[in-house]
């Protein structure tokens, strides 16, 4: 008879799960027997955790497609998933709280910080400063289907994106302004520095996004509707320096890497966008003395250029609107300013 044992690695970072395999088990991927074994787990997860050497079959490691028989035993280690009364670890790092009150706050979150825990990055992240910050005071509250790693977040952005993010302080602020974004009501905008000298003044994207089929970890635009969800992007030219240009973003939906992966899709990747090709030169001429110059810029905004530069919504308390506004950070205005004296160069020159 197959039995399960779980116990908790001594550090309590991880969960650790043995199974061993009833004699009648008829052959079968480990994967798949995972599975059908626990809840709650996605097939990715697995086969991440199997690359990366947390399961094993008799004490061995296994690959993905490897079968199990009767008798195998096994073994399962999974990062734990933080609770904040219990698990999350708070921590002593400054928070730009632009705005604050008992239902709500909004903070400006700088490059390079992740919002919340997860495999990877269970410390250090805008979570950890908030348990730290709401410490003695309230818990704050989950939005409904988040896990117990994300309180108070209504959204998020991405690690290497600064900017404003509204944190929810009670369950009736969550429910609240988790419905304004549901419905497309939050007004968000973003500046993005892109590649290219783009034509038109004023745009709109509209295309479905959902996971790359190559790469998991990213993005993809199906213009055809096939695959995602729907997105929309609205966007408007603020300035032009030939081979970029500065752009403001206003999003209708609210899609992961949504302006990343719009830009990159109308052929305007971000500057030094990693992820989505954004970190070569993408336009330009051949002289090694532009390639210096992009590369140098490259090394004073060490990462993609895209700030989170305003957000509204409507107080859920008070009915109030909101509106706050954020200038683009150090990184991101040094780099603006080296592309102005690039193309003030270019005109003297001509």
């Amino acid at each position: 008879m197959e039995e399960e044992k779980t116990k908790e690695d001594k550090d309590q970072h991880f969960e650790h799960y043995e199974f061993l395999i009833d004699g009648n088990q008829i052959p079968m991927r480990v994967d798949k027997f995972l599975m059908s074994k626990m809840e709650g787990i996605s097939r990715t997860k697995i086969q991440e955790s199997i690359k990366a050497g947390k399961i094993k079959i008799n004490h061995d490691e296994c690959k993905p497609n490897e079968k199990i028989k009767p008798y195998d035993i096994v073994s399962v280690f999974f990062y734990k998933a933080r609770g904040h009364s219990e698990n999350l670890i708070p921590e002593d790092i400054p928070l730009n709280i632009v705005y604050e009150d008992n239902d709500l706050m909004v903070v400006n979150k700088p490059a390079g910080m992740v919002v919340h825990p997860g495999i990877g990055n269970w410390t250090g992240t805008l979570v950890n400063a908030l348990a730290y910050y709401m410490k003695g005071k309230n818990e704050l509250p989950i939005k409904e289907g988040n896990t117990n790693e994300r309180p108070g977040l209504v959204h998020r952005i991405d690690k290497d994106t600064s900017g404003l993010l509204v944190i929810a302080k009670t369950e009736e602020a969550m429910t609240h302004l988790s419905k304004q974004f549901y419905d497309h009501t939050i007004e968000r905008k973003y500046l993005a520095l892109v590649w290219g000298d783009i034509g038109e003044e004023k745009g709109t994207i509209e295309g479905h996004i959902g996971r790359h089929p190559s790469h998991r970890m990213m993005r993809t635009v199906f213009a055809d509707g096939s695959e995602g969800k729907n997105a929309i992007t609205h966007y408007e030219v603020l300035k032009r320096f030939y081979y970029v240009t500065l752009l403001q973003c206003q999003l209708e939906t609210g899609r992961t890497h949504q302006i990343r992966v719009h830009m990159k899709h109308l052929g305007h990747p971000l500057f030094n966008d990693t992820k989505y090709g954004g970190d070569r030169i993408v336009k330009g001429t051949i002289f090694t003395k532009f390639k210096a110059f992009v590369n140098n810029t490259f090394k004073v905004m060490p990462r993609h250029a895209l700030h989170a530069h305003s957000l509204g919504f409507i107080h859920p308390r008070t009915g109030e609107k909101m509106y706050f506004e954020e200038s683009i950070p150090e990184d991101f205005e040094n780099a603006i300013t080296r592309w102005k004296n690039y193309v003030s160069s270019r005109k003297e020159n001509m």
